[in-house]
């Protein structure tokens, strides 16, 4: 069991999201950052979706109330275990008593907090991530708060296994994940189906335009500033499915980019969809930074993945071989 203390608001119970339930109108929620919460749980020896702490707003503060395994992973962030530093990427043991804090980070967006066994509170719809607007998953549907008890599983590995090790962030470890200029994001993407409904002028206007995510941003959805992308002629639509990633123009011309708490359908036109292989990267993508658009292929956004994939088998590998030490 572990207890919070401090936790400003939207800091949630996420895991690697609901599948199969958006023909419910249930979006898939889930980590924003999917590979930094697998990461965190390999590093245990944890199933990849067990659930952990997403967390978004700071200070973040827990109590341990029992002797438990834990991994930080995600931003570039400080925080301490009773007072003694703990390094980002990085898994400890934490005994009964111990106060864990987590300050905002220095880079990147969201932190993520896993536990030794994975946080134990039940499935709903096959998932333990937290679904806020319908206020199920996660503890109790909601965000979660000072006081709160949270509990957390058994872990899978013998209690004397060694929890005292880190490992390279994906931004390092995988060629080309991190931006070649630290003030411009570049986020690959696909044409999605209204593109063609665009001017090429407004086509260009999109690839060439330095986006800003607004402070109007959410898990639900970010919201970019920089150009208006208007069309000739208004168009009228029916709703169709969209999952996250997809970028969506509203009639006033500034895209959305769906993200984990994507509606499960909408009319507005799409204009090009993430890449999966870049979706944890834009997860850690703040309010106020800047993204660019660069369009790729399909084969070439399929062979993006095997990277990621290759980054988390390795990791795990690793994380197996240290704990048997």
């Amino acid at each position: 069991m572990i207890e919070i203390l401090t936790s400003p608001a939207f800091n949630t119970i996420q895991d690697l999201g609901r599948r199969g339930a958006r023909r419910f109108g249930v979006s898939t929620s889930g980590a924003m950052d999917p590979v930094a919460l697998a990461a965190g749980n390999a590093l245990l020896g944890n199933d990849d979706n067990a659930a952990g702490i997403e967390i978004q707003t700071f200070p973040f503060r827990l109590r341990f109330q029992t002797d438990a395994a834990f991994a930080l992973t995600g931003a570039d962030h400080a925080s301490t275990l009773a007072g003694s530093t703990v390094r980002p990427w990085w898994c400890m043991r934490a005994k009964a008593g111990d106060v864990l804090a987590v300050t905002a980070p220095r880079r990147g967006a969201r932190v993520y907090a896993t536990f030794g066994g994975g946080i134990d509170v039940p499935r709903v719809l096959g998932s333990r991530s937290t679904h806020l607007r319908g206020g199920f998953g996660g503890l109790e549907g909601r965000t979660l708060q000072a006081g709160d008890a949270v509990p957390i599983g058994r872990s899978p590995h013998r209690s004397d296994g060694r929890f005292d090790f880190g490992v390279a962030p994906p931004d390092v470890a995988i060629a080309g994940a991190a931006p070649a200029d630290d003030r411009v994001l570049l986020i690959r993407v696909l044409r999605a189906g209204e593109y063609d409904l665009f001017s090429e002028a407004m086509q260009a206007a999109f690839w060439s335009t330095r986006w800003k995510i607004s402070a109007r941003s959410d898990r639900g959805g970010y919201r970019l500033t920089g150009s208006k992308l208007t069309l000739d002629a208004p168009v009228e639509m029916r709703s169709h499915g969209v999952v996250a990633g997809v970028v969506q123009v509203p009639p006033a011309g500034e895209p959305i980019i769906q993200m984990s708490d994507a509606n499960t359908a909408g009319g507005y036109p799409k204009m090009a969809a993430v890449i999966e292989a870049d979706l944890w990267r834009l997860g850690q993508a703040a309010p106020g930074s800047f993204i660019a658009f660069c369009e790729v292929s399909y084969l070439d956004a399929v062979a993006a993945m095997a990277p990621v994939n290759d980054y988390l088998a390795k990791l795990r590998a690793t994380a197996d071989l240290y704990r048997e030490l």
